[in-house]
């Protein structure tokens, strides 16, 4: 684990979006695991941004999306395919064949999920992007998920409901699927994150802090700003 402390939100967003940048530049055809959220925000304009310049191209890359709220339509503007289209996707030259969302609108969440896992197995991520949540949670893997998780729906907490917004439920990676990655960038930014880093820090790898399981990665970035705490690398 190595951890990467910042000044701000900013150098945050710079740094995670230096690697992706690199690593695409070294493989055309790199496998992306993004996450939605405040905190990648900073991160999607930086990559736009060097699109722009022409310092990169996604026209080969493929990307899965960490989870989506369930049920919800595509075109709700509070669904995460919204979201990534709207932040990221059509401002690059990312294929949409190439484009991987767990679907809000199945009917069949089961083998929506199933389907999911299978096709993550058969592609397998370069890297994931990560947030996490002030309880710890990464992805939408709750307080209680287990290690082994996979891909699947989950019933938000009340907490999680109120964070976001929102009275839905999800769909989500499980953990062990986010543990597949070759290699997992974690940002986190501000005060209300740092229980949750110090957990990451101190605790063994427990149900109750999901994001204390990332300690068993063999290639894991944490990149934050001073305001969660005074980390070390």
């Amino acid at each position: 684990m190595k951890f990467i402390v910042v000044k701000n939100y900013r150098e945050i967003s710079k740094i995670a979006g230096d690697i992706i940048i690199k690593e695409i530049q070294k493989n055309p055809k790199l496998v992306v695991g993004f996450a939605t959220g405040k905190t990648p925000l900073g991160l999607y304009k930086e990559l736009v941004k060097a699109y722009k310049k022409k310092q990169v191209d996604f026209s080969n890359i493929k990307t899965f999306n960490l989870d989506e709220y369930y049920p919800i339509s595509k075109e709700d503007r509070k669904s995460y395919f919204y979201y990534m289209h709207r932040n990221l996707f059509d401002k690059v030259n990312v294929k949409k064949e190439n484009i991987n969302f767990l679907n809000g609108e199945a009917k069949d969440f089961k083998k929506e999920c199933l389907n999911y896992e299978k096709k993550i197995n058969k592609n397998k991520v370069d890297i994931q992007i990560l947030g996490v949540g002030v309880n710890g949670h990464i992805g939408f893997n709750e307080p209680g998920s287990s290690e082994k998780s996979k891909t699947r729906f989950i019933e938000l907490t009340e907490s999680t409901k109120k964070i976001n917004k929102t009275d839905k439920n999800a769909l989500t990676m499980g953990v062990s699927t986010i543990m597949k990655a070759k290699k997992i960038i974690l940002l986190a930014s501000g005060k209300n994150k740092a229980k949750a880093l110090e957990c990451l820090m101190k605790c063994k790898p427990n149900k109750c802090c999901p994001v204390t399981f990332l300690k068993n990665h063999k290639n894991l970035i944490v990149i934050v700003d001073k305001r969660v705490g005074n980390f070390e690398d």
